[in-house]
């Protein structure tokens, strides 16, 4: 843009300093002149970065924190949110419903796993310690503490090793299920709970089931999303009962269980060399490389550190309809942008040719630079008065 004009106002120096009344010289400057001011890129330069900056602090105010303009302007673009399940679709503050022991001796297998669940920072960990807690339970020193990612975690506790997890773990470790309680904790799964089960130096002793509900707001968003086009895939390390149990419930496309986190992380990738613009919501450590991964990583607020961190978009509530205020956001950010170079552009082409002096051989009316300096400032204001209009914006 800036070269062009710049060689226009040279074309009028010397197209009036040629055929131009007397002074020529004079006129030639002048007019060369006004055609540099009113074309001044003020507005062109504001015409974005205003936007931007009342967009991303009316998201702010509204509990989505964007942290660049590049995030801002994709999230109107997504074709694809894949999203975890706990913690960002469910409240993320899972709480146990029932230990299950098969000696009936439930106590003593809650002081073996909360001992277990102590060292761990998992939500489903806490909430098997926060329960042990409620009870009096008095835990246990723990020692080989391991984690198993996507399975559950071991540890021995009083001189036995103790496993918690799903079913996975278990095979692992080549633990068989004895079929009437596998019957009985795949009916649990079945209504949305999630299931782990226990084992005492290699054997089954019982299982506990955790309940984490699902967010009242979570359905809508679902639904909003897809309204706009937008695949709403879950993927999830829970099993394939629960999975599908909260997929029926919230409609979703498509829906993954079982799932690791390089798993999360290779439909990311396959997704995108497809051509879609992907999102990923979650908040746990385990997402944080799918998160960094997609096109925008959408953390809950409610999550780990690592997870915020390794976002582009923070939902402060940890709302799944923060997604759906972020899109609408990025659409009316992006409408702004381009009203505001339409406007930027519309007086630099009125006011070139007039500066220029095209109606002077008609009209004998000529633009003073005084006159080109008003209307160039009168173009900036125009873009800015038009960029805070979002500040009144309902999300």
């Amino acid at each position: 843009f800036v070269p062009i004009v710049v060689g226009i106002s040279i074309i009028t120096f010397f197209v009036w300093y040629a055929i131009g009344p007397e002074p020529a010289l004079v006129y030639g400057f002048i007019n060369a002149i006004a055609v540099l001011i009113i074309a001044c890129p003020c507005a062109l330069g504001l015409a974005t970065p205003m936007s931007v900056m009342v967009g991303v602090g009316k998201g702010a105010q509204s509990g989505v924190l964007i942290k660049n303009a590049e995030a801002l302007e994709n999230m109107d673009k997504i074709d694809v949110l894949i999203t975890d399940k706990t913690g960002t679709l469910t409240e993320g503050k899972p709480s146990v419903e029932k230990i299950s022991a098969i000696d009936g001796n439930w106590e003593r297998l809650l002081i073996q796993i909360a001992s277990v669940n102590s060292q761990s920072e998992h939500p489903l960990a806490q909430a098997v310690v926060n329960f042990a807690k409620e009870n009096d339970s008095k835990l246990h020193k723990v020692s080989d503490f391991d984690s198993i990612t996507g399975k559950g975690v071991s540890g021995t506790v009083d001189g036995k090793k103790i496993l918690l997890g799903n079913k996975a773990l278990l095979e692992q470790f080549k633990i068989s299920i004895p079929e009437s309680l596998e019957k009985e904790v795949i009916e649990q799964q079945k209504l949305g709970k999630t299931v782990s089960y226990i084992t005492e130096e290699n054997t089954v002793t019982g299982f506990v089931i955790i309940y984490d509900a699902i967010k009242k707001s979570s359905q809508n968003a679902v639904k909003e999303l897809q309204d706009q086009g937008v695949e709403v895939i879950m993927m999830t390390g829970d099993n394939e009962n629960t999975a599908k149990a909260v997929a029926d419930v919230l409609k979703l496309d498509t829906y993954h269980a079982g799932c690791l986190p390089q798993d999360k992380l290779k439909e990311i990738e396959r997704l995108q060399a497809l051509g879609k613009i992907v999102a990923m919501a979650g908040d746990g450590i385990n997402d944080a490389p799918a998160l960094a991964q997609a096109d925008i990583g959408i953390a809950m607020g409610t999550g780990t550190d690592v997870a915020i961190e390794s976002a582009k978009i923070t939902l402060v509530k940890g709302d799944l309809q923060g997604i759906v205020k972020a899109k609408q956001l990025s659409h009316e950010v992006m409408k702004n942008i381009k009203q505001n170079l339409f406007f930027a552009f519309f007086y630099n082409a009125l006011g070139i040719p007039i500066a220029a002096g095209v109606l002077y051989p008609v009209f004998g009316l000529l633009l003073s630079p005084m006159i080109a300096a008003l209307a160039m400032s009168f173009s900036s204001v125009s873009v800015i008065a038009n960029a805070l209009r979002l500040r009144g914006m309902k999300l």
